[in-house]
């Protein structure tokens, strides 16, 4: 990267060169949704579904916190700048490896997409269970962590909806 180059590391960090494979603001976007959904992550780049979008990084802590991904029940990995603002589907486009540390396309990606991932796959319990506003055919309306039973509110939502709870949240 020279002197003048506009292509920036997302991560504040110098030692995660984008020479490595570390997401850049030539290929992605920090965003506001707009929709409700948040802050999100978009695509500045066309990426062929199996290819390796970047490799990520965070700081590990001992606690599951707002931006945090899990490692294992016992660490999850802290990172506001990228990962931990991947936005949430029941339909995704987008797989992160917890074990290598790296984000693979699980669809072709146009530039402009929003780059989501299942919650579930990541997480066994999520910091808190939501309504999903994913709209994907496959939609399990309530989203809950891989490992952890419905919570009364999500009960209570389900309700108002009269759908069948067990067939909405399975992952």
């Amino acid at each position: 990267m020279g002197l003048f180059s506009s292509d920036f590391s997302i991560y504040p960090f110098g030692e995660l060169s984008l020479e490595n494979c570390y997401p850049s603001t030539t290929d992605f976007q920090v965003i506001s949704t707009g929709d409700g959904r948040g802050v999100g992550i978009k695509s500045l780049r066309q990426i062929r579904r199996g290819h390796l979008l970047c490799k990520v990084s965070g700081q590990l802590l001992a606690s599951r916190r707002l931006h945090t991904l899990e490692i294992n029940e016992a660490v999850h990995m802290y990172d506001p700048h990228f990962t931990g603002l991947l936005l949430h589907s029941c339909d995704p486009n987008v797989f992160l490896d917890m074990a290598s540390l790296e984000l693979w396309a699980l669809k072709d990606i146009v530039r402009g997409d929003l780059l989501c991932m299942d919650y579930a796959v990541t997480e066994g319990t999520l910091m808190r269970q939501f309504a999903c506003q994913c709209g994907s055919p496959n939609c399990r309306l309530w989203i809950t962590g891989s490992k952890e039973p419905l919570n009364e509110e999500g009960k209570k939502f389900l309700g108002q909806l009269n759908c069948d709870c067990d067939s909405a949240v399975g992952s």
